[in-house]
């Protein structure tokens, strides 16, 4: 705790010194972990794209409401002769923080990077065969059949320029479970509302308005301090000194002492993620096991025995304290594919759990680690330890390895976790989001988040078919079909829909979004 504090004040100190007390103009955002990198197209990862919101621009954007909104691109149609091309009609007169035209070329740079082997954003781009451009400000992208649904696919693809690319030696994306680096880590030139001034990572960054964006609402905020700090107490306790002006990440034990507290008002609301848990599939025994001829999660009797044993509601009621909504399908209400029947759960059945451990060969249970982020997810740890002692009432002894989200995130897309706690966000508001990276056998472009190995080859055809069908019955009958297989093999073990809840002075206003990603130019202030 001393050290927290100490980074804490230092990241403060280094604050007043340079804008003083927070005027109506400077927000001092606090969050629970930092971007992981600023290389655009390196991490799939909600709170990387938060921030990078601010500074890079997509073609397409969604509002509140989780509707598709123009951006960088102003239009953008199926073309008329041919159903395998969408055409996008760019915004002119838009400029990168260095001055730099904003052309089609840099749209097709920025979709030819975002869908090469390193990125961790391909699976979006899997079904595009080509980006061209027409002129400066038309580019089609040609896919390999009908694909109705691209656009929902680029809400978080930024576009980058692709000369300060060529001359940064960025071209190719930062291999971040590789542990590279790169220009683009830690320096930016995006279109954005916000130009980055300085950044300390997991300390401090600093971001100034565009006095030259191209949008005609000029945003309240013109500077944004952003301060990770990942300790909950000390994250609210910023907040009630008046040290930090909003607060994204609010714990659930401390939402009713702040909506209590004068000065500070909250602001709830479901977010369009579900919390999970994965496990390892294969012959192979597990690494952190002390079964040594086999991997007791590979029988299905097994993971059912996990579901019946874990207490989805309790964890809702006294962990969350009533901040979650408990599901059986790893797939938010908000998005396509998702039904009551899926959702549904079964309830706690701790004699039939150990019936069917007994029947997989361990009635005297076995030995497993869980990994788990520390600072990515509301109460993620907590969530973890009361899953550790359930999963105990039935004899699976689990050792818990809690780390930051940084450290964590590696573990699950290099495949070297044997059980782990992870979060899933929908921001194409589809089910062939969650098949691409969840499901589908990790190869190619596909799988990046497939961190227990699951395979299944029949429903890999059908989840590539999703990317180019244009019958929306064929289609809607497809997800159905595969949302049945994932349940019942069960693929992944869902635990609940996350509720979010932001902290912010009195004189703030900035409602829940859905993605979690709440951009600063959209918070008002006064009463």
């Amino acid at each position: 705790m001393k050290k927290v504090m100490t980074r804490l004040g230092l990241a403060l100190m280094s604050t007043t010194m340079i804008v003083g007390a927070a005027s109506a103009e400077t927000v001092r955002w606090a969050r629970a972990s930092d971007a992981l990198t600023l290389d655009p197209h390196s991490q799939n990862q909600g709170v990387t794209h938060n921030f990078a919101h601010h500074i890079y621009e997509t073609l397409v954007d969604r509002d509140a409401e989780g509707n598709l909104q123009p951006r960088l691109a102003t239009e953008w149609t199926l073309k008329e002769d041919d159903p395998t091309v969408w055409v996008f009609t760019l915004r002119e007169g838009v400029t990168f923080h260095d001055g730099a035209a904003f052309t089609a070329e840099d749209v097709v740079f920025s979709l030819d990077r975002a869908r090469s082997e390193a990125s961790n954003m391909r699976q979006l781009h899997v079904d595009v065969a080509e980006v061209r451009a027409v002129d400066d400000y038309t580019v089609e992208v040609q896919t390999t059949g009908p694909s109705p649904l691209y656009p929902n696919n680029l809400t978080n693809t930024f576009i980058m320029d692709k000369d300060w690319s060529e001359a940064n030696d960025v071209v190719e994306v930062q291999d971040y479970a590789a542990g590279e680096d790169n220009y683009a880590v830690r320096n930016t030139n995006g279109t954005g509302p916000y130009i980055l001034q300085s950044r300390e990572v997991d300390v401090r960054s600093v971001l100034t308005l565009n006095e030259n964006h191209w949008a005609e609402n000029t945003p309240a905020v013109t500077e944004i301090i952003y301060l990770p700090i990942a300790d909950n107490a000390t994250r609210i306790a910023a907040l009630l000194s008046g040290e930090v002006d909003l607060v994204q990440d609010v714990p659930v034990q401390d939402i009713d002492r702040l909506q209590g507290t004068d000065g500070i008002k909250i602001e709830t609301g479901p977010e369009n993620r579900v919390i999970y848990f994965g496990y390892r599939f294969g012959e192979e025994p597990l690494a952190s096991s002390n079964v040594t001829d086999a991997n007791p999660f590979n029988d299905p009797r097994v993971r059912e025995a996990m579901e019946l044993a874990v207490d989805r509601d309790a964890i809702a009621q006294v962990v969350m304290r009533g901040q979650a909504i408990p599901t059986g399908v790893a797939n938010p209400p908000f998005v396509a594919g998702w039904t009551e029947e899926l959702d549904a759960y079964p309830a706690v059945d701790l004699e039939r759990a150990r019936e069917l451990m007994a029947e997989a060969g361990y009635e005297n249970g076995f030995t497993v680690t869980l990994d788990t982020p520390n600072n990515r997810y509301v109460n993620d740890e907590a969530i973890s330890q009361a899953v550790v002692g359930m999963l105990g009432r039935i004899g699976i002894t689990v050792t818990l390895a809690s780390r930051p989200v940084a450290q964590h995130s590696p573990l699950v897309t290099s495949n070297t976790t044997d059980f782990y706690l992870l979060g899933w966000g929908v921001p194409t508001f589809d089910s062939a989001y969650v098949f691409n990276d969840l499901v589908h056998t990790k190869e190619g472009s596909y799988g990046a988040y497939n961190g227990g190995l699951y395979s299944n080859p029949e429903l890999d055809a059908k989840i590539q078919s999703l990317g180019t069908e244009t019958d929306m019955e064929v289609r809607d009958a497809t997800v159905a079909e595969i949302w049945q297989v994932v349940k019942q093999d069960r693929v992944l073990l869902p635990i609940h829909n996350q509720v979010l809840a932001y902290a912010m002075r009195d004189g703030l206003t900035l409602p829940v979004h859905p993605e979690n990603q709440p951009l600063l130019t959209d918070l008002t202030l006064g009463e």
